[in-house]
């Protein structure tokens, strides 16, 4: 089993964070994005993981390092893939057309969920899918009456079906996704401007290849502050749920109270404070006579006489005063 992994946007409604770490390295509970979305493709597949290709901007050693770390600790080889341009998703996973070979998954890393069931490879394909009240802003796809999908609109305007695609497939021959999304850059099909993933998953159901949903029991997204401040707290949640331990135990609490889920990273201190619940403390952040609830510190930060909720605060940040509903990048004080 190979994966894909396209993670080149800058991540602009994820600012001031993303102009310092790409949205997929952020930390949710202690890890980041796309590890925990590597760990979880790994725990749905039914055989051990070859190769993992990351699509990626001009990120830099240091990131390049964590993603071939995430790799080796799937048991997989990993390998850089630069997006020089936003040409799409099609063209995304082109531009790791070498793994692209035999069962693949393709998962957008700006996507976590939580589901309980495996891979079926026998299948020519898995789109996974989430039933939502308003489809007009995503990709759906169409049904028929025995289950299999027969067609993918981008953004109906008017109602076709509430099942949007949330960003993770699977093929069975990945050779024959690969000479789809040839076709479409060949012969430049385009829509909106970008190649687009469903144009060759249309083109392939038309030849007969059967894609069938997958569904998850939670969908959670990244993509802005708030979103990203829920999907930590349920993570949180997953994680007591499976009995991880998420408190360092180097962790110092002086007259505090602890609400969980929370996750309190290596040599952080607490005192005459109360945390949580849905909070995750990033190594060596300092708190102290504050009240946290709901909210993602990174690390090096110190929090001093403060009441905030609903909250991401940067590494190395110091916050002193008053009751507020934040979003500070790194080095603020």
């Amino acid at each position: 089993m190979n994966i894909i992994v396209p993670m080149a946007g800058m991540g602009k409604r994820m600012r001031p964070h993303t102009l310092t770490t790409p949205k997929p390295l952020l930390p949710i509970a202690g890890k980041s994005i796309v590890q925990r979305l590597v760990e979880n493709l790994a725990e749905m597949c039914n055989e051990p993981i070859d190769k993992i290709g990351f699509v990626t901007g001009r990120f830099g050693k240091e990131t390049e390092e964590s993603l071939m770390q995430i790799a080796k600790d799937a048991g997989a080889v990993g390998s850089i893939h630069y997006q020089d341009e936003a040409l799409g998703t099609a063209h995304a996973i082109m531009c790791a057309e070498e793994v692209l070979d035999g069962k693949t998954i393709v998962a957008f890393a700006d996507t976590l969920f939580k589901a309980d069931f495996q891979i079926d490879e026998d299948a020519d394909g898995v789109l996974w899918v989430q039933q939502i009240d308003d489809p007009s802003a995503f990709g759906v796809v169409k049904l028929d009456d025995a289950g299999v999908i027969i067609d993918y609109i981008e953004k109906p305007t008017e109602f076709i079906s509430d099942l949007a695609m949330i960003g993770i497939y699977y093929v069975k021959d990945g050779n024959n996704l690969k000479s789809e999304l040839q076709y479409l850059l060949d012969n430049e099909i385009m829509n909106g401007g970008e190649y687009q993933l469903p144009d060759a998953f249309r083109n392939m159901t038309r030849k007969g290849v059967k894609f069938v949903p997958g569904k998850v029991d939670e969908w959670l997204d990244c993509g802005n502050k708030n979103a990203t401040v829920y999907t930590n707290s349920r993570v949180l949640a997953f994680e007591l749920e499976k009995g991880n331990e998420l408190v360092h135990p180097s962790v110092k609490v002086t007259n505090s109270v602890i609400i969980p889920p929370c996750y309190i990273g290596e040599g952080v201190e607490i005192s005459n404070s109360v945390i949580g619940p849905g909070v995750s403390l990033s190594e060596n952040t300092k708190v102290e006579t504050s009240v946290i609830e709901n909210s993602i510190v990174y690390s090096n930060t110190s929090i001093k006489n403060k009441s905030i909720a609903n909250s991401m605060i940067g590494h190395f940040v110091k916050l002193e005063d008053a009751s507020e509903d934040l979003n500070i990048g790194d080095y603020s004080v």
